[in-house]
C-alpha cells in the first residue's frame, strides 16, 4: 500500500467510530458497512484483501465483525490502528446497550423505545439485504462459489449443520481450486513466530487481568467472577458468531446460573439486534442483568463491564498474533483458493442469518414444522405478515442499495416510521 492509500490515524479513528455508530444490522450489515466504507468509498484497502481478511475472521471464535474491524485497523497502522479499529467498533453500541439495559432493568416498559426499534428492526433487514447484494456479487465469482454458497444455506437451514465442519468442508474443496496469489511488502506484515508467542501472551495477560483480579480480590463464587468465567470460556466457543452461541448461553445463563429467565434472554437479543454494534453485546445484556439481579445496579455495571471485556479482548489476541500468518497466506494458490471458498460459505451464513432475522421482524407468528429426516425447523406463518414493516424494510433497502443513501438517514428515518406507527392507526 503507498503512502498516499494509506489513512492518517486521526482518519482511521473517525472512520472507525462512523462503523461504530452505523453498524445494525448484526455481522452481515456490518461486513458489508465496513466494505462500504473502508473498500468503496476510501478506497484503503482492495477488494481482495478485504474478503481474505473476512474469511481469517470466520475461521476465529468470538465475533468475527469486530475481529475484521481490528483487522483492517491493523493493515492500516499496525497494533496501534487495530486497537482503535476494534475499540470504537464496540463502544459507541456497548454504551447504548448499557443504557438501555439500565432503562429494561428499571422499568417494565418503555413504549417510546420499543416504538423506533420497531422501526430500526425494518432497516437491519435492509442492512443485511445490502450486505448479500454487495458482497455477494463481488465474492461469487463463479458457478461453484454459488452453488457452494446455497448448499451452506441450506445445510444451515434444513439441516442444522455444524457451522465449523461447513467451513472446513468449503475450505477443502477450495484448496483443489487454486487462485491467483498476491504479493505482500508491509514490513509489519512479516510472519514472525517469535513475535506471534510474545504478542499472545501479551495480550492473553490482558484478557485475563481484570478476571484474575475478581478472582483475587472477591473469590470464586462471586458474581463478577462467575461472570467473567462464562463470557471468557463462550470466547473461545463462538464459532458462527453470536447465533452459534445462544443456545449455549441461554442453557448456562439461565438454566444453570439462572442469572434470567428465558423471557429476558429473548428481550436482551432483540435489544442487542436493534442497536449499533456487534449482536454478541447481549452477551453485556446478560451480565448487566446478572449483577442487577445479585447486588442491584453497581454490581450489574460491573458485570456488564466484565461481560463485554471477557467477549470482546480475545479478538486481539487471535488478529495481532495470527494475522500475519493469514497475510502470508495470500501468497500460496492453494490458500487463496481455500480462502475465497471460505468467503462463498460464509455468505450462505449470512443468507441463513437473514432468514432466521426476518422471520421475527416480519411476521407476528411462526410455525414449526418437522422435516422428513426428523428435524424441526422454523417457518413463518404466512397470514401473520406484518404489511408496515415489509413496506419499511423495502423501502429501506431500495434506498441503501439503488440511491445509496446515508445509513444514519436511513436509520433515523426508519426509527421516526416506527414511532409514526405507533401514534397512527396504521395496518
Amino acid at each position: 500500500m503507498s503512502e498516499a492509500q494509506r489513512p492518517t490515524l486521526g482518519e482511521l479513528t473517525a472512520a472507525s467510530f462512523r462503523v461504530g455508530c452505523l453498524g445494525f444490522g448484526g455481522p452481515a450489515g456490518q461486513i458489508a458497512l465496513m466494505h462500504r466504507i473502508f473498500v468503496d468509498e476510501k478506497k484503503w484497502v482492495s477488494e481482495e484483501r478485504y474478503l481474505h481478511a473476512l474469511s481469517y475472521c470466520m475461521l476465529l471464535p468470538g465475533p468475527e465483525a469486530q475481529q475484521l474491524a481490528t483487522y483492517v485497523g491493523w493493515l492500516l497502522h499496525g497494533v496501534r490502528g487495530g486497537v482503535i479499529a476494534g475499540a470504537l467498533f464496540v463502544l459507541p453500541g456497548a454504551f447504548v446497550v448499557l443504557a438501555l439495559s439500565w432503562l429494561y432493568a428499571t422499568q417494565a416498559d418503555a413504549p417510546l423505545v420499543m416504538a423506533l426499534f420497531y422501526g430500526v428492526k425494518a432497516a437491519v433487514l435492509a442492512f443485511v439485504a445490502e450486505a448479500l447484494w454487495r458482497i455477494g456479487k463481488r465474492a461469487l465469482k463463479t458457478i461453484g462459489d454459488v452453488a457452494l454458497a446455497i448448499a451452506v444455506f441450506l445445510a444451515l437451514a434444513l439441516f442444522g449443520a455444524p457451522f465449523p465442519l461447513l467451513i472446513l468442508a468449503a475450505g477443502l474443496i477450495g484448496a483443489f481450486r487454486p487462485r491467483p496469489a498476491a504479493q505482500i511488502a508491509e514490513t509489519h506484515t512479516q510472519p514472525s513466530a517469535l513475535h506471534a508467542f510474545a504478542t499472545a501472551g501479551l495480550w492473553l495477560a490482558i484478557w485475563f487481568a481484570p478476571l484474575a483480579a475478581a478472582f483475587a480480590l472477591l473469590g470464586p463464587n462471586h458474581r463478577l467472577t462467575q461472570v467473567g468465567v462464562l463470557f471468557s470460556q463462550l470466547s473461545v466457543v463462538t464459532f458462527g458468531g453470536a447465533y452459534a452461541v445462544l443456545a449455549y448461553l441461554q442453557q448456562q445463563a439461565v438454566d444453570t446460573h439462572h442469572w434470567l429467565t428465558a423471557g429476558q434472554m429473548i428481550d436482551g437479543l432483540g435489544l442487542a439486534e436493534t442497536t449499533p454494534g456487534p449482536l454478541i453485546l447481549v452477551n453485556q445484556f446478560v451480565g448487566f442483568i446478572a449483577g442487577w439481579q445479585a447486588q442491584g445496579p453497581w454490581l450489574a455495571l460491573a458485570a456488564a463491564a466484565m461481560a463485554s471485556w471477557c467477549t470482546f479482548a480475545p479478538s486481539f489476541v487471535w488478529i495481532f498474533a495470527g494475522a500475519p500468518f493469514a497475510e502470508r497466506l495470500r501468497q500460496s494458490r492453494w490458500a487463496s483458493g481455500a480462502l475465497s471458498a471460505i468467503t462463498a460459505a460464509v455468505l450462505g451464513v449470512i443468507a441463513n442469518l437473514a432468514f432466521w432475522f426476518s422471520l421475527h421482524v416480519l411476521f407476528a407468528r411462526t410455525l414449526n414444522a418437522a422435516t422428513p429426516w426428523g428435524r424441526i425447523i422454523v417457518l413463518p406463518d404466512v397470514t401473520s405478515l406484518d404489511l408496515y414493516a415489509t413496506a419499511l424494510a423495502i423501502a429501506c433497502g431500495v434506498a441503501l442499495i439503488r440511491f445509496r443513501v446515508n445509513a444514519v438517514l436511513v436509520v433515523i428515518a426508519a426509527a421516526l416510521a416506527g414511532w409514526l406507527h405507533s401514534t397512527l392507526p396504521l395496518p
